[in-house]
């Protein structure tokens, strides 16, 4: 009796490559429902605490104070909501990491990708996209409203004026690195609440705490704490002891680049 001749089927593995992590790294986030509710309570918050804010100043413009009126910020005060979308960004920022580990999942991607660091640039690099995108539709769009409801007391602004798209599009880029903050401490803590705590206390209970510092070490304090610094490529007129716009914008993301750092560093020496 003859038998046939068997032949092994060697089925070729496919090479790491960066685009192929991120390309991963697309396909978890946008298939996590956590995703969606987050990023869209972050734009109903920019939109919708905006128009807020704008109809009770438009309301309530003909008895506020002459020094109150002198001060008054169009552009900003339409983009208000940008105070709570930044916490559901940061939430997010912390969740694309997290979240793996919650689930145990991390042990498996860190199988398929052994040198462990493209995955925490893809995940960085795929939030970073995502996020600038959806918020700079949310800032103009936020903008446009609230300029219309102002309008009734012909307070608005135009956003070719001198500094208002730099503050529409700053807000964008101020939320993309606040959520780009809570990836890299998410990286570092590992822990969902622990790395919530954490965005929370950096861009909340820094500034509180600051406020209780002696004035003249607040005032050259204050300004380099990462929300403040931040937030001033978002203010038209710079006020004093606070930094230019984009040196404030620098400052906070070197802030951001420190948290993804030390959570590459955690990555490459922890076990998962």
């Amino acid at each position: 009796m003859s038998t046939l001749p068997t032949t092994a089927v060697v089925v070729p593995r496919g090479r790491v490559t960066q685009v192929r992590v991120l390309t991963s790294e697309w396909i978890k986030l946008r298939t996590l429902r956590s995703t969606y509710i987050t990023l869209l309570v972050a734009i109903v918050a920019m939109i919708g605490f905006g128009m807020l804010i704008c109809w009770a100043t438009e309301s309530h413009w003909a008895t506020m104070p002459p020094p109150e009126k002198a001060h008054f910020e169009a552009a900003s005060r339409s983009l208000a909501g940008y105070r709570i979308a930044q916490l559901a960004v940061g939430v997010l920022g912390v969740m694309v990491v997290t979240g793996e580990y919650s689930t145990g999942m991390i042990r498996a991607t860190l199988s398929a990708v052994p040198r462990r660091l493209p995955v925490l640039w893809a995940k960085a690099a795929v939030f970073a996209v995502v996020t600038v995108v959806l918020m700079a539709i949310a800032s103009v769009v936020a903008f446009s409203a609230g300029q219309a409801v102002l309008s009734a007391q012909h307070i608005q602004v135009s956003l070719t004026a001198p500094g208002v798209t730099r503050i529409v599009l700053g807000t964008a880029l101020y939320l993309t690195v606040v959520g780009l903050l809570g990836v890299g401490l998410g990286a570092v803590v590992r822990s969902t609440p622990g790395g919530i705590a954490s965005v929370f206390g950096v861009l909340l209970v820094l500034p509180a705490l600051a406020e209780a510092l002696p004035s003249s070490w607040a005032d050259h304090v204050n300004q380099y704490l990462p929300s403040n610094a931040g937030e001033s490529l978002l203010t038209l007129h710079t006020e004093a002891h606070q930094l230019t716009p984009w040196t404030g914008f620098l400052v906070f993301a070197l802030y951001a680049v420190a948290a993804l750092v030390a959570g590459a560093v955690v990555l490459k020496r922890r076990d998962a």
